[in-house]
C-alpha cells in the first residue's frame, strides 16, 4: 500500500501455488519415466535368466576347486616334506643313539685295556676282524682239523694278529659243573694252542642265542675290531677272500653281511628247528624275516657295540641266526647278501675257484656243514683252499 502497487488477494496467491505445485510434479515425472535408450545402463543391473545364473555359480565353482587343487597339491608337498624332515630327525637320532653306545662300548673296552696292562697281560687295542669259532667240548677232532688247516696255530696265529689285525678263537663256555672233567680238558688244549676265547655260559645247544649274544658282548669289550664273525667249527674258511671281502664294506657304519635267507617257521614239535614263539611270527606256515644262515656272518664294529650295550633286554629265540636277525631288523643296517660265504663243498667250491671265483666258506646245506667234516676238511681244504700266501699278501 505504501508503494502504490496493487494489493494481491489471497485467492490469487492460492492459484499461483498450485500452479506450481502441478508444474514441479509433471516436470519431474518427465525425468523418471524416460525411455530405456536414454537411461544410463552404467547404473543399471542386468537381470538374468537361471541359465545364465547356473553358468556362472558353475564358473565360480570350477575356479574355487581349481584353487583347492593347486592348495592341495601345495599341503601335500608340505606334508611329505615334512614328513622327510622327520625321518631324517629320527635317523639323526637313532645315530646319535648308537654313536652314544659305540662311546660307551669304548670307555669300557680302554677301561678293561687298562686292567690287562696293569696285570702285564698283553690285549690288541685295533683289530681288522676278530673271528670267533663255535665250538663245543665234544668237538675236539673238529678243532685239530681246522688248525691242520686254514686255521693258522703257534706263533703263525699271534703273527696274523699282530701284522694283519686277523684274530681268531674257538669260543666256548663251561660245563654245568664248572671245574670238572671237561672243563679242564679246555684249559689242557688252551695251554697247548693259546686259541680260545672262554665265556661266562653254560654249554648247551640250546643256548646258542645266549652263546652268540654273550659272544658278541665278550669280544667287543676286548677288541676293537671293524668286523666281528661267528662261524661254526666244521666250515671251511679261506682267510684272504674273508678280509677281502669284508674290507669292501670298511666304510659302512652298520652292516650285517652272510647268505640272506628266509626260510619256514616251523611250529611242529620235534624237529631240528622247531620254533616254540612261531606264533610271533604270523599264521602257522609263514617265513622268517631276512637274516642270515648261521653256518657264518659278520657284523660291523657299531652293531656288536649295540648288542653289548643292550644284551639285557634282546629276547633269544630257539635258533641262534633268527635271534641275530630280530636284534638287527629294526635298525638302520645294510643286510649283504655274500653268496659266497654259503658255497658248496666239491664239486661246487672247486668249479668256482677254477673260474676264479675263489670261495670264502663252504659248507654241505644237508649237514649245516661239512658232512663229516673231520674225515673231509683236508680233502675241501685241498680242492678249495686259496693259496697259504693269500693272507699274508693283503694290504692292511
Amino acid at each position: 500500500m505504501r508503494s502504490g502497487k496493487l494489493p494481491v488477494s489471497g485467492k490469487t496467491v492460492m492459484l499461483l501455488c498450485l500452479a506450481s505445485f502441478l508444474a514441479g510434479t509433471i516436470f519431474a515425472s518427465r525425468k523418471w519415466t524416460q525411455p530405456d535408450s536414454e537411461i544410463n545402463t552404467d547404473l543399471v543391473i542386468p537381470t538374468m535368466s537361471n541359465h545364465e545364473k547356473l553358468s556362472t555359480i558353475s564358473r565360480k565353482c570350477d575356479h574355487k576347486r581349481k584353487l583347492a587343487e593347486s592348495n592341495s597339491g601345495y599341503i601335500m608337498r608340505e606334508v611329505m616334506n615334512t614328513h622327510q624332515a622327520i625321518q631324517s630327525l629320527d635317523k639323526s637320532i637313532s645315530t646319535l643313539e648308537m654313536e652314544l653306545a659305540i662311546a660307551r662300548t669304548r670307555q669300557k673296552v680302554t677301561q678293561h685295556t687298562k686292567e690287562n696292562r696293569a696285570s702285564n697281560q698283553s690285549i690288541p687295542n685295533k683289530a681288522f676282524m676278530v673271528i670267533g669259532i663255535n665250538t663245543a667240548f665234544s668237538s675236539r677232532k673238529r678243532r685239530d682239523s681246522l688248525r691242520e688247516t686254514w686255521m693258522p696255530k703257534g706263533d703263525k696265529l699271534r703273527k696274523l694278529e699282530k701284522e694283519k689285525g686277523i684274530v681268531i678263537r674257538f669260543v666256548i663256555g663251561h660245563s654245568a659243573t664248572q671245574g670238572g672233567v671237561l672243563d679242564r680238558a679246555i684249559d689242557n688244549e688252551e695251554a697247548q694252542y693259546k686259541d680260545f676265547l672262554r665265556l661266562d655260559h653254560i654249554e648247551g645247544y640250546h643256548e646258542l642265542s645266549t652263546k652268540t649274544r654273550l659272544y658278541f658282548s665278550k669280544v667287543v669289550s676286548i677288541w676293537d675290531a671293524d668286523f666281528y664273525i661267528k662261524v661254526d667249527d666244521d666250515v671251511h674258511l679261506n682267510l684272504g677272500m674273508l678280509a677281502g671281502t669284508l674290507s669292501k664294506y670298511k666304510l659302512k657304519p652298520r652292516v650285517y653281511i652272510g647268505c640272506m635267507k628266509s626260510g619256514p617257521v616251523l611250529s611242529q614239535k620235534g624237529l631240528k628247528y622247531h620254533e616254540p614263539e612261531y606264533l610271533k611270527f604270523g599264521e602257522e606256515g609263514n617265513k622268517y624275516f631276512r637274516h642270515a644262515t648261521g653256518q657264518i656272518y659278520a657284523i660291523s664294529r657299531d652293531l656288536a657295540a649295540y648288542i653289548s650295550i643292550n644284551s639285557g633286554i634282546l629276547h633269544r629265540y630257539a635258533n641262534e641266526d633268527v635271534s641275530l636277525g630280530s636284534w638287527l631288523i629294526g635298525l638302520e643296517v645294510e643286510h649283504v647278501d655274500e653268496r659266497s660265504m654259503c658255497c658248496g663243498t666239491p664239486p661246487d667250491c672247486e668249479w668256482k675257484a677254477k673260474r676264479g671265483n675263489m670261495c670264502v666258506a663252504s659248507f654241505d646245506w644237508s649237514c649245516s656243514g661239512v658232512c663229516n667234516s673231520v674225515e673231509r676238511m683236508k680233502h675241501v681244504h685241498h680242492t678249495c683252499g686259496e693259496s697259504d700266501s693269500a693272507v699274508w699278501t693283503l694290504a692292511n
